[in-house]
């Protein structure tokens, strides 16, 4: 039988700001079935406002509705559909937004975070199997991205869950499962930061300041932060940044004089062409350019080829940091608990689901880095 849940619901995309007036995000009860096979049920205890989530709200990615938003998450694990034997009823898990089936071409070359069904699922609003759980009465509700976190209960793909040691606040392990993952992950996979290089990231909000969290853990020697925000950038300095740039016109100059030529790697989390411009601008001659930022889907970069060849750079996309998420998050927590990677510094604040759309209008305005919506538990 289907039980009752209270989850955030978006019906209509292109709402119109401050979304604290048009209430894009409608906190609705709904009807959640039991998970099917290889599937879970999972009590949300955290969730994370996140730009994907925006870049649905506000129309920049398309995505079928209605919806029920949330993508980074944690919670408890309350059901096991079957074929579900290698986890167990309490414990707890974080969620991890492309799911990915084991056997297509990307996941037997050890990609996960590129696999084909996955995509396919998340572009559908379905889970990995092709099942809609959410329903409203007879009408079906779609999933964001495997998880639809907002939500007092989720049932997901067993592989779209990593589980984690239960003495983790859930709190913080909310942010593991995107911020973290994407981040982190764009440093040490895509990029491959070595010891003694010299980084930039531009964009600080979750997963920028993840990535600087990063880039510091991998030992750096100079890690630089870019973004418009003075107070962002301030707090990049107290997570160790050693320097920190005013985004703009002059700021692509401003790197290359700190680092005698440009950087080694340059990190774009912006999700703006004009920010991954100046990163190519900051990065040095040989050097590689990242980008993990999503602007939306009709944007171009134009680039000089010439440099591309004579100049030997590279211009690489990172999606969920390049992750193995069995791997990675472990990884990611015990540097968490070795103090070098400490997250929890990137929570701006706390909300009820009640608040949500205020919550999104200040990520929108760039006043927040993570706010996470806490659940009874």
């Amino acid at each position: 039988m289907p039980m009752k849940i209270e989850a955030a619901v978006l019906r209509h995309r292109g709402a119109a700001l401050p979304y604290a007036d048009s209430r894009p995000l409608v906190i609705e009860t709904l009807d959640l079935d039991p998970p099917g096979k290889g599937e879970v049920l999972v009590r949300i205890a955290a969730a994370g406002l996140c730009h994907s989530d925006l870049s649905v709200i506000n129309g920049d990615r398309a995505r079928p509705v209605p919806m029920a938003l949330g993508h980074e998450a944690a919670g408890v694990v309350e059901a096991l559909g079957p074929d579900v034997d290698d986890l167990a009823v309490g414990d707890h898990v974080v969620m991890v937004f492309m799911p990915s089936c084991g056997h297509c071409l990307p996941c037997a070359e050890g990609r996960p975070a590129l696999c084909a069904p996955g995509a396919a699922a998340n572009g559908a609003g379905t889970l990995l199997g092709g099942g809609l759980r959410l329903h409203d009465g007879e009408a079906a509700v779609h999933h964001h991205l495997g998880c639809s976190a907002f939500a007092s209960h989720a049932v997901v793909s067993r592989r779209s869950l990593v589980k984690i040691d239960a003495d983790l606040p859930l709190e913080e392990a909310a942010l593991f499962g995107c911020a973290v993952l994407t981040g982190v992950g764009a440093v040490v996979n895509t990029a491959k930061v070595q010891a003694g290089q010299t980084v930039a990231v531009i964009g600080l909000g979750g997963v920028g300041l993840a990535a600087v969290l990063g880039a510091i853990a991998a030992g750096a020697a100079q890690v630089i932060a870019v973004d418009l925000s003075p107070d962002k950038l301030a707090l990049a300095r107290d997570l160790g940044a050693t320097a920190t740039v005013l985004a703009g016109p002059d700021a692509a100059a401003e790197v290359r004089a700190l680092t005698d030529g440009g950087c080694d790697v340059v990190l774009e989390m912006a999700g703006a062409i004009r920010a991954l411009e100046s990163a190519v601008a900051m990065t040095r001659r040989g050097g590689t350019t990242v980008t993990a930022g999503l602007p939306p889907p009709d944007a171009t970069l134009p680039v000089n080829v010439v440099a591309l060849v004579a100049e030997e750079r590279t211009l690489k996309g990172s999606y969920i940091g390049t992750c193995v998420p069995t791997r990675d998050i472990p990884r990611y927590v015990a540097l968490y608990r070795a103090g070098r990677l400490p997250i929890d510094r990137l929570v701006s604040g706390y909300l009820t689901l009640d608040r949500i759309n205020e919550g999104f209008d200040a990520l929108h305005a760039g006043t927040a880095v993570r706010q996470i919506v806490r659940f009874p538990q």
